[in-house]
């Protein structure tokens, strides 16, 4: 693991990590991940071996609570018109903060799109990884700098 610990991006985004800088922590054994950063992080946490102390998880995406036209509506809008989809996914996703992460842009897949989408959160999991010895920090609003 680098000595900085691990960032895992959100969807369509790349180097994104410095706008969490405050929040953070930057050694070693620690992942973090914002959106779905975070489900990849929490997974990479739960799949490996290594030591891992400190699990954070910023603005992790969560649609469990969405239905199936909801799905369908979001895939078929990034299949028309990918480039407005992301615009649109991150102006809400930042809202209502006015941070600009244009540079942070970087093309998603369909793939990608759909497994953030379908993503099921376990409380078992959760558990595997609390008895393992990893702390998990979730940043939810406020102290959620996005």
């Amino acid at each position: 693991m680098p000595s900085e610990g691990l960032f895992f991006s959100g969807f369509s985004l790349r180097n994104e990590s410095v706008l969490f800088d405050e929040i953070r922590i930057q050694r070693p054994f620690c992942l973090s991940g914002f959106s779905y950063g975070a489900i990849r992080a929490f997974e990479h946490a739960l799949a490996s071996k290594e030591r891992i102390d400190h699990l954070q998880l910023i603005s992790p995406a969560f649609f469990q609570d969405k239905n199936d036209a909801f799905f369908r509506l979001q895939l078929k809008s990034y299949e028309r018109r990918p480039e407005a989809y992301i615009a649109s996914f991150l102006t809400n996703c930042a809202a209502p903060s006015t941070m600009d992460m244009t540079p942070c842009l970087h093309p998603g897949t369909s793939e990608e799109l759909t497994e953030l989408l379908h993503y099921q959160w376990d409380e078992e999991k959760i558990r595997t990884l609390q008895a393992r010895g990893t702390r998990i920090e979730v940043h939810l609003g406020e102290a959620d700098t996005i």
